[in-house]
Formats: C-alpha cells, sequence, structure tokens
C-alpha cells in the first residue's frame, strides 16, 4: 500500500511538471513569436538603394520609418505601416518565386538593395510567416544578402542583441556553442 501511495505521488509531481512546462514553453514561444514583430529604420543610400540602420524588437505590429532623399539631397521621412509593409514583401517575395527578385542577385558587401527587397530580406518571419522565412533562409545567396541589407553597425548590434539569452532564472548569458533543443526544458 506504501508502494502504491509513493508511486501516485511520484505521478501526481510528473503530472505538474508536465503541465508546468508546457505552460512555461506555450508563455516562451508567444514570446518569441511577439518579439519577432520589428519597428526598423530604413535609409535610402546615395545610389537609391536601402539599409536598415536600426532594428528593434517590438510587441505591436512591424513597422518602418523609411527615411529618403529628396530632388535637393535633403532626408525625408516618412512612415510605413505593416499592411504597407506586407504588401510590398508580397510582391518581392513573387519576384523571389519567379527567380527575378534583387535578393537572389550578388550584391557587394556594402551595396543595398531596393526597399522591397530590403524590407522582404529582414522581416520575411514577421510579415509572411515563419514558413516562408525559412524556406527563404535555405537559398544560400538570399541569406547571404540578408546581411547586406544592414549597415555594418546596424548588423553589429543586431547580431549582438540575439547572442545574448536569457537563462531560466532571468539572469543573461552568451551562448555560443550551445543551442537549445526545443524539447529542453532548462537554460532557456
Amino acid at each position: 500500500m506504501k508502494h502504491i501511495s509513493s508511486l501516485a505521488k511520484g505521478v501526481a509531481l510528473g503530472t505538474a511538471g508536465v503541465v508546468m512546462m508546457s505552460t512555461l514553453t506555450g508563455c516562451e514561444q508567444k514570446q518569441q513569436q511577439e518579439a519577432q514583430n520589428k519597428f526598423l529604420v530604413i535609409e535610402q543610400l546615395a545610389d537609391g538603394t536601402y539599409k536598415v540602420v536600426e532594428e528593434m524588437p517590438t510587441e505591436g505590429p512591424t513597422r518602418a520609418i523609411i527615411r529618403e532623399r529628396d530632388a535637393n539631397g535633403n532626408i525625408q521621412e516618412r512612415f510605413m505601416n505593416e499592411e504597407e509593409m506586407k504588401k510590398l514583401a508580397e510582391q518581392e517575395y513573387q519576384k523571389v518565386q519567379n527567380g527575378t527578385s534583387d535578393t537572389l542577385q550578388e550584391h557587394a558587401p556594402d551595396a543595398g538593395m531596393g526597399l522591397a527587397g530590403t524590407i522582404l530580406a529582414v522581416a520575411a518571419g514577421s510579415l509572411l510567416g515563419n514558413m516562408i522565412a525559412n524556406s527563404l533562409m535555405n537559398n544560400k545567396t538570399f541569406s547571404r544578402n540578408t546581411r547586406s541589407a544592414y549597415t555594418s553597425s546596424a548588423y553589429k548590434r543586431k547580431t549582438t542583441r540575439t547572442s545574448a539569452k536569457k537563462s531560466f532564472f532571468g539572469s543573461k548569458s552568451k551562448s555560443s556553442s550551445y543551442r537549445r533543443s526545443s524539447g529542453s526544458f532548462f537554460g532557456g
């Protein structure tokens, strides 16, 4: 009888642990999904191409400030909402499907891309979904061009920010060789 009682307690604790971990995993996935949305500052270069100069995660919709040069060379800023960005990203994705997208062309490391290509390169996941973003990242040229969509200082800030992970207990830690699997319970 004592054995059955301790077995029942073990099952109850095990079940409670599974429920708690499922809850924590669900919360973590929701936070990752929310953090996927971005607030971007995209600047037009002198040659008419565009680069991301700032990128910040946001809980709100993905949106951007576009800095463009007028006929006199003065910088003008305009706001682009998620709907406008999504429309441009969808048009550029169709060009990817046809093989005519600027994102599939070889670029010099400092060269920018068109506005739609830049938006698709940096925000495909938040605008078109993770499945499309993952399929794009499997294309080596597209993946390489993702880096060229950023100014070097913006890319450095982005990679620094994403390499700092928050541990299970809330402290920040850098993870270089450890990749957390989706089934991991600790260290996430």
